[in-house]
């Protein structure tokens, strides 16, 4: 029987969409940057969150629970996430990026770490 509109079907890999949420401290410089030069990737939705107080997008348990990935500028934000989020983590896995608070918002020097650092873990 010839393929007609109603019984053909294409059989599309299905790619699973990642969840990427960046972490820094007050989500004004570092995070927002990373969320949005990955945001295009192709099966990656991206967000962004800190973890002061007083942050532009305070980090919270719904974050946490959409994440997939989860990347963590410093050393020191690793140690805040895991004292103060610690059941919101659930096994998932944190990788620091080691990226210090020297840049500004899409500080092309901070683009350029972050393109080097972050694709290998989007695979």
């Amino acid at each position: 029987m010839a393929p007609t509109a109603t019984n053909t079907r294409v059989d599309r890999p299905h790619r699973a969409i990642r969840h990427v949420l960046f972490i820094c401290s007050r989500n004004r410089l570092r995070s927002p940057t990373a969320e949005q030069v990955f945001a295009d990737w192709p099966g990656v939705e991206t967000a962004s969150a800190g973890l002061d107080h007083d942050a532009d997008n305070p980090l919270s348990l719904e974050l946490l629970a959409w994440a997939d990935r989860i990347f963590v500028m410093e050393a020191a934000h690793r140690r805040r996430l895991s004292q103060r989020f610690r059941a919101g983590l659930d096994g998932k896995r944190v990788v620091c990026l080691d990226i210090p608070d020297d840049y500004a918002f899409m500080d092309p020097a901070l683009v350029e770490r972050l393109l080097a650092r972050v694709p290998a873990f989007l695979r």
